[in-house]
């Protein structure tokens, strides 16, 4: 047995045993453990920001993307956030135990589900060690353990965090092993868990396309697969131009490195000579890269050539000019390529088409998109009522920004992932999502003829 393999089965078999106790926890326990870890997560700040600004500083001098680089982040504002969500899961109703679809056969037989824990999932992850926490207190809330493995840009991090945490539910009453954290970052470790279906109950890979396609094809065990998002925003022609600007940007440049960030902006062609150079000005003050299509192009080009042509006459009038362009100069404006609008950016780049229908914009998102988040800005409830109906997403928006694809601002506390499959779970996973059931059957001495 090798040295990786004796670590993987050692974590695995106490992993195991702790989610047989952790199924029969109490919520009052459970509970008190996840209050710990947030406590934890405050006091200990200065010990965790330590850690993660070493793994920022590699990542830095490693020529890390600076959407990695970002991911990988923690200050102040982002761990009081990560204590605060974790509080919003002791906050939640427990599942574990929760009945459903009890009724009496005919026969006097009462038969219905309980709901129970998975027992134990994994998790293989990249860059944001904010997962480490979420997908602890999750699980530890629906009564499973877990085995973290976490990418080696944050290994300093996660140990520090895991350590905090298990430090902190251990004396809350949950037993040892509940949280186990593989600091070996050994690529090969990850075939070799995909291989642990006895321990293993479900995996969950968050990362780049390559990671989670890798999972999906090599695990033993169920998956649930998501993460990946070319999102797209289609302003339609009767959109209102403000909101859909305000929504639009917000959408891009909010935080541009999370998975529900816009990838691709679709615009009714009725509309794009007043929308395009409005978001346009907005984006070049950010920053934003806009690889067009043809006809995208040409709007923004002329409008640029408009400008500059009014801006000719006298000082002052050139002034007003400039002040109404609102930086359209400055704007980063480049012809889009044949894989652009497949491409989830992760940076200020934003692919940008015009097109002539609804019926447009919805081919264009079966054919490119990743059904994780699309949204539609329009006032005309017909076509918001088509967009809902037909984009195939796990999670579909009217009026308003895919930033808000994410289990805290749903109301779950955190996510374990963003599912963009359509078995287990769809969309945020939060606690019911990684519980199963049990059929419960009471009968009186009833046999079958």
């Amino acid at each position: 047995m090798t040295t990786i393999t004796s670590e993987l089965q050692a974590k695995g078999a106490a992993a195991r045993q702790a989610a047989r106790q952790l199924a029969r926890l109490s919520t009052e326990v459970k509970n008190r453990a996840l209050l710990a870890i947030a406590e934890a997560l405050d006091a200990r700040q200065e010990e965790i920001l330590a850690a993660n600004r070493e793994d920022h500083q590699a990542a830095q001098v490693s020529g890390l993307s600076p959407a990695v680089v970002d991911r990988l982040l923690l200050n102040p504002e982002r761990l009081s956030a990560v204590a605060k969500d974790v509080r919003t899961v002791a906050l939640l109703p427990d599942p574990v135990g929760e009945v459903i679809d009890m009724r009496t056969l005919p026969n006097g037989l009462v038969a219905g589900r309980r709901r129970v824990p998975l027992g134990v999932i994994a998790a293989i992850y990249e860059s944001r060690p904010n997962v480490t926490v979420d997908i602890a207190s999750l699980c530890l809330k629906s009564g499973n353990a877990c085995i973290l493995r976490g990418g080696k840009e944050v290994i300093r991090s996660n140990t520090v965090l895991a350590r905090v945490m298990r430090e902190a539910v251990v004396a809350a009453g949950v037993p040892e092993g509940a949280v186990q954290l593989i600091e070996n970052t050994d690529r090969a470790l990850v075939g070799e868990m995909l291989k642990m279906r006895d321990v293993i109950d479900l995996v969950v890979p968050r990362g780049g396309g390559e990671l989670v396609r890798f999972v999906a094809e090599n695990a033993r065990m169920p998956v649930l697969v998501g993460g990946i998002g070319v999102c797209h925003t289609y302003v339609d022609r009767a959109a209102d131009i403000d909101m859909a600007v305000r929504v639009v940007h917000n959408a891009k440049c909010r935080r541009c490195s999370i998975c529900n960030a816009l990838d691709t902006l679709l615009v009714h062609a009725d509309i794009a000579e007043a929308f395009l150079p409005a978001i346009a000005r907005v984006w070049a003050e950010a920053g934003v890269e806009m690889r067009c299509d043809p006809r995208a192009l040409r709007v923004l080009q002329e409008q640029g050539t408009r400008n500059k042509e009014q801006g000719t006459g006298n000082k002052e009038q050139g002034t007003r000019n400039k002040e109404q362009q609102g930086g359209l100069g400055s704007l980063k404006l480049v012809p889009c390529s044949d894989v652009d609008f497949d491409t989830e950016f992760l940076a200020l780049v934003a692919a940008v088409r015009v097109v002539d229908s609804l019926d447009d914009a919805l081919d264009h998102i079966e054919r490119h998109g990743t059904g994780h988040s699309d949204a539609i800005i329009s006032e005309d409830y017909s076509a918001a009522r088509r967009f809902v109906d037909e984009v195939d997403t796990a999670v579909v928006y009217v009026n308003a920004s895919t930033q808000f694809t994410d289990g805290a601002q749903f109301g779950l506390g955190a996510e374990i992932i963003d599912s963009t499959q359509k078995t287990i779970a769809r969309g945020p996973v939060g606690l019911r999502e990684i519980t199963t059931y049990k059929w419960i059957v009471l009968g009186s001495g009833q046999t079958r003829p």
